[in-house]
């Protein structure tokens, strides 16, 4: 994993979402989450634990996490109200569920109470909301409806806005993260899950040799296809395959790309470049049924592994 945020253009948000998204900043400490029967404390590793966000408040730790790596530590451009919040946020932010990794460990500081430290997030958004509302966040940089109608009786998930803060950016961190989205997609019966990844810079050129990788080594499958709007369309294939060095190629991937990878996804037709973010994204496309079976049976089938 890296702290690459898997972001796109989000649609206009739909009127009937703007009150609860006005409210947002009122409800800091109430619960705004429900799971009904899954326990939103998903799993343990030493001090570290993964859980979902239930208030407000515990929303808005996540967004402060993201402005931090996206428009601190990386090259994201703050826009609007992000600068005076120093908080990354959307109108996306509201319907999604968002994952947390907590330190229970880490000690206060000056500015900084002795309550469990936000390190890692994702945010998900599970089909039956995002067709509720605007859609999926990709669809502002890919066309995903005949992907979508194509595989009408399987259930969607969409991964994004993923970040781990630098000291954290190890295995158990990521770990500990792949183990609540698994647990969460065993829970919601999960069929596909999908979203945007990013690679940092946006000159495609000197992002050719991954970039080519991707289109001639892990391209989507027919089936499981999706391009990159016309109007947002970038080339992949900078470098014909022959000249593509695999060693090197892994190399300069993020390690969110590699361990997409490493599960079985496969990706989109076309980059889209994303110059808030300043950052080339490609979709990931990873059905349930192609994650790499040795996975599975190290999170668990039942994703027992880091059990809370």
């Amino acid at each position: 994993m890296t702290s690459s945020p898997l972001n796109g253009t989000a649609s206009p948000v739909k009127p009937s979402l703007i009150p609860a998204l006005k409210g947002f900043g009122k409800k800091m400490g109430r619960t705004v989450r429900d799971y009904g029967s899954l326990d939103p404390v998903l799993g343990r590793i030493g001090s570290l634990e993964v859980r979902l966000a239930t208030t407000a408040q515990e929303i808005r730790r996540a967004q402060k996490l993201r402005f931090k790596v996206f428009y601190e530590e990386m090259s994201a451009t703050p826009q609007g109200a992000a600068v005076l919040s120093r908080r990354d946020v959307d109108e996306y932010d509201w319907i999604c569920d968002h994952l947390l990794v907590l330190d229970h460990a880490a000690k206060a500081g000056p500015l900084r109470s002795a309550k469990p430290k936000v390190v890692g997030t994702y945010r998900l958004l599970r089909q039956d909301i995002a067709e509720r509302h605007q859609g999926f966040y990709s669809r502002g940089e890919y066309d995903i409806a005949p992907l979508l109608k194509a595989h009408s009786s399987l259930r969607f998930l969409e991964l994004g806005r993923s970040c781990v803060l630098e000291p954290y950016r190890n295995k158990r961190t990521v770990e500990l993260l792949w183990h609540g989205i698994w647990t969460y997609v065993l829970h919601y019966k999960i069929d596909v899950m999908i979203g945007c990844a990013s690679l940092e810079g946006t000159n495609p050129k000197d992002l050719a040799l991954p970039l080519s990788f991707l289109h001639h080594y892990a391209a989507a499958p027919a089936e499981w296809q999706a391009r990159a709007l016309p109007e947002r369309f970038t080339r992949m294939d900078l470098l014909p395959k022959e000249s593509v060095d695999p060693k090197a190629a892994l190399h300069a991937l993020p390690p969110l790309i590699k361990g997409y990878l490493r599960l079985g996804a496969t990706f989109g037709t076309g980059a889209v470049i994303d110059k808030q973010f300043g950052t080339t994204d490609v979709l990931v496309i990873l059905p349930v049924s192609a994650i790499n079976p040795r996975y599975i049976d190290h999170f668990g089938p039942t994703a027992n592994r880091h059990a809370a």
